[in-house]
């Protein structure tokens, strides 16, 4: 066959398909099953769901930043995760944290700030010895109350903490970590040293946290400038803790690096009484800024004292729930210097007068404990701080807070009242400032 015959029998049979409409009717239907069904997708897809076709409203808004909230998954783990509600008395998470030759003064502290109601994590550093760690777990575990209520943890494995360098951090965050880990229920969390001491019973303290917005951070907190900048943020500082498993001193770099642009950095106290909402967000980090910072801050002398204000202070979600105070008197020199000043009887009728409901820097087994237990706390030598709890029998000498009652009752004091008013002036001065850091986030 010749190539015009083989062209033309192609010709021939092309038109002859063609030709052939009876494929037409099927195919109109399915395309017209094929449009419908995809209308109907799409309408279901943009319209509201309890009911309302909002299809032109979302189209119109669709390019405003809120309206790409649903796609990200940060925005719905900013939400609050307890969901206990407001109106029940709060609770507090105490770390309590001590190192070699602290145990005795641990159990003291920890007898002072008890409370069933409370959770508590104690932590003695690596560097104190085996006998009187083993002392302080066997106190833990032997006290009848603590057993029964089960909110007390004592951190088996203890971390080795650096003066002044990012161990301290770590420890902290630990405790925390512990504290969410237990699922337990708690508003805001406090860290205490052996060095500190409660001016207030607990009853007195969760009456007056009772009126108080569950989200406040109190931070003490200010913009770090000054020869702070040349003596903490431009050094490049090494804490052997982090990788030795025997104490020793930081150690200085001989470089120095310049300061941060992506955040502003902030000081403030290292003691601290932090909401749970914002604690959440520092250990699960579903923005990095948590993350972040801590890493900056591993190089950084004193962190304690700025890694947690600098966090707060740069983010926009929780600058505004800061107040700037860390709840405890303490004394320095005029003009300050590095240490404050250790507290003795002299000091206690300023302590009483400031409202305070914690104090440092006391010395082991002072005269001034003594009165702090006598005149503020009610508390006798080797017992609790009787509260509304404590529904035992005192005949004969005998501890009423052996027995347990109620924890969401309070025995409220004339202690409530002053650390009402120092809540409460501390909130209008927030109010004044619109509440965020100095110079923080705008």
């Amino acid at each position: 066959m010749s190539g015009k015959e083989i062209r033309k029998v192609g010709g021939h049979h092309s038109v002859k398909a063609f030709g052939d409409r009876r494929w037409l009717v099927p195919f109109t239907a399915t395309s017209m099953i094929t449009i419908v069904l995809f209308l109907v997708a799409v309408l279901e897809l943009f319209s509201d769901p309890d009911g309302g076709n909002s299809l032109s409203l979302d189209l119109v808004t669709f390019n405003r930043r809120e309206d790409y909230s649903g796609y990200f998954v940060e925005p719905e783990l900013v939400k609050p995760l307890s969901t206990r509600r407001a109106f029940e008395a709060p609770r507090i998470a105490y770390l309590v944290s001590g190192t070699k030759g602290d145990g005795q003064r641990m159990k003291r502290i920890l007898q002072a700030i008890y409370h069933p109601r409370n959770q508590y994590v104690v932590h003695l550093d690596l560097e104190a010895p085996p006998r009187e760690r083993l002392e302080l777990t066997m106190f833990v575990k032997g006290e009848a109350v603590f057993q029964e209520v089960e909110n007390v943890h004592m951190i088996a494995t203890s971390n080795l903490v650096t003066y002044k360098g990012p161990t301290m951090i770590a420890c902290t965050l630990h405790a925390i970590a512990v504290l969410l880990k237990e699922g337990k229920e708690w508003d805001w969390f406090i860290n205490l040293s052996a060095s500190d001491y409660p001016l207030v019973p607990q009853d007195d303290l969760l009456h007056a946290l009772s009126k108080m917005p569950r989200d406040l951070n109190f931070i003490e907190n200010t913009l770090q400038n000054g020869w702070k900048e040349n003596q903490r943020a431009k050094p490049i500082i090494v804490d052997p803790g982090l990788y030795l498993s025997k104490k020793s001193e930081v150690f200085w770099t001989s470089q120095h690096r310049p300061l941060p642009t992506a955040f502003k950095l902030f000081t403030g106290s290292a003691w601290v009484m932090l909401s749970r909402s914002f604690l959440e967000f520092c250990i699960w980090g579903w923005d990095n800024l948590p993350r972040t910072i801590l890493m900056y801050y591993t190089n950084y002398i004193s962190s304690p004292e700025g890694y947690f204000h600098t966090v707060i202070c740069n983010s926009k979600e929780f600058c505004s729930t800061t107040v700037n105070h860390d709840l405890h008197y303490i004394a320095w020199d005029n003009p300050p210097k590095q240490h404050p000043l250790i507290l003795s009887v002299k000091n206690f009728d300023l302590m009483v007068k400031s409202g305070a409901p914690f104090a440092r820097k006391f010395a082991k087994d002072d005269q001034v404990l003594d009165k702090i237990d006598n005149d503020l706390l009610g508390r006798k030598n080797g017992r609790f701080t009787p509260g509304a709890w404590c529904i035992g029998s005192s005949q004969d000498g005998a501890d009423p807070c052996i027995v347990k009652g109620r924890d969401s009752e309070f025995r409220v004091g004339a202690r409530s009242k002053s650390v009402e008013d120092l809540l409460h002036g501390l909130l209008s001065t927030n109010a004044s400032r619109n509440g965020c850091c100095h110079a923080g986030v705008t």
